[in-house]
């Protein structure tokens, strides 16, 4: 049995998934002809309460295009100094839109609105660059799985709008996230100009993110997403396994949520374990005491035939997600009970 928990985009489709995309109804999506995937498309862009929504190969395309449509070279967008944007998208940013990032030093990838207010570059100070957008990451990946304050982000929206400022959320996670609290999807297409969403972490398709937002900014998506290499043509499908999650997979991520938490408990009664981060979803991020080296830890555990991430600095991080049974949920606390 081997346990795979380095990421929830280790996972497979299921039979059900399968099944679905390859009885697709498929055509040129270059030409808009896909009929599945503008049904996936029209399902999000309505789940979200916006006009429009673009599919994309990857998330990191998504966010790149939203970048590049909410601002021009030699412009800043303010994140997170634990933000997806900045630290895992190949420099992406600068080199896509010719953007800067003005570092906000959060909590757990997660900061305020007046933090906010106080990154924003004075508009007549030419010398610096000019703050154009604001963007959020929820849940957030390097912050262990952090679920934003929604009241703060409406602060932040409130930031934004006296400013006249883009606001962008990279929602690769928000399934876990929208699983975890109160707020639903129309809610933050309410106060979010452009949102990017995953299919392929918590829904488990094999790949896929979208885009979605109002027409005036959308219009040029299709463009962008082009001269990124993103046109595709009988993708349905793929878009076939993103709407065959939306029907299936939501309802179960709680399930993954409580497998993590479960983790943690374990983990925070060894020895070995100097501290575990705060866990909210599917992500377990720990800290082993300085004398135990991680190289080994890892070993020990890969020798078991588990495998987690390695972050560096005695840091470590664990991913429940749909392939993760509850079998292999069992074998991993027995192993971890007895070092």
């Amino acid at each position: 049995m081997i346990i795979d928990l380095r990421s929830d985009t280790v996972t497979k489709p299921t039979k059900g998934m399968l099944d679905a995309m390859m009885t697709a109804n498929v055509g040129d999506d270059v030409y808009k002809e896909d009929p599945t995937v503008n049904a996936l498309e029209r399902r999000l862009a309505n789940m979200f309460g916006k006009d429009q929504a673009l599919f994309f190969p990857t998330g990191s395309m998504a966010n790149q295009t939203a970048l590049k449509l909410h601002t021009n070279p030699g412009e800043q967008v303010i994140c997170d100094k634990y933000s997806h944007i900045y630290n895992y998208e190949g420099g992406g940013a600068s080199f896509n839109s010719g953007i800067s990032c003005k570092l906000i030093d959060g909590s757990r990838g997660m900061f305020n609105a007046a933090q906010v207010a106080e990154s924003i570059n004075p508009p007549d100070f030419y010398h610096s660059p000019l703050t154009t957008l604001v963007e959020v990451e929820n849940t957030t990946n390097k912050g262990g799985g952090a679920c934003w304050d929604f009241e703060e982000l409406k602060r932040i929206k409130a930031v934004c709008d006296h400013h006249n400022l883009g606001y962008h959320l990279d929602g690769a996670r928000l399934w876990n996230a929208l699983a975890n609290t109160n707020e639903t999807a129309q809610d933050y297409g309410q106060i979010f100009d452009t949102i990017s969403v995953c299919l392929s972490k918590g829904l488990g398709c094999p790949m896929g993110s979208v885009l979605i937002g109002n027409e005036e900014l959308m219009q040029g998506a299709i463009r962008v997403r082009k001269i990124l290499g993103g046109g595709m043509r009988q993708v349905g499908y793929v878009a076939a396994a993103g709407l065959y999650a939306l029907d299936h997979h939501l309802d179960r991520l709680g399930e993954d949520h409580k497998k993590a938490k479960e983790i943690g408990e374990v983990l925070e009664d060894l020895s070995i374990i100097k501290k575990v981060e705060p866990i909210e979803t599917n992500i377990v991020i720990f800290e082993l005491e300085s004398h135990v080296d991680e190289s080994e830890f890892l070993k020990q555990l890969s020798d078991q035939k588990i495998h987690i991430i390695g972050m560096g600095s005695n840091k470590l991080r664990m991913v429940t997600h749909l392939d993760y049974t509850n079998a292999m949920h069992e074998r991993l606390l027995e192993i971890l009970n007895n070092f």
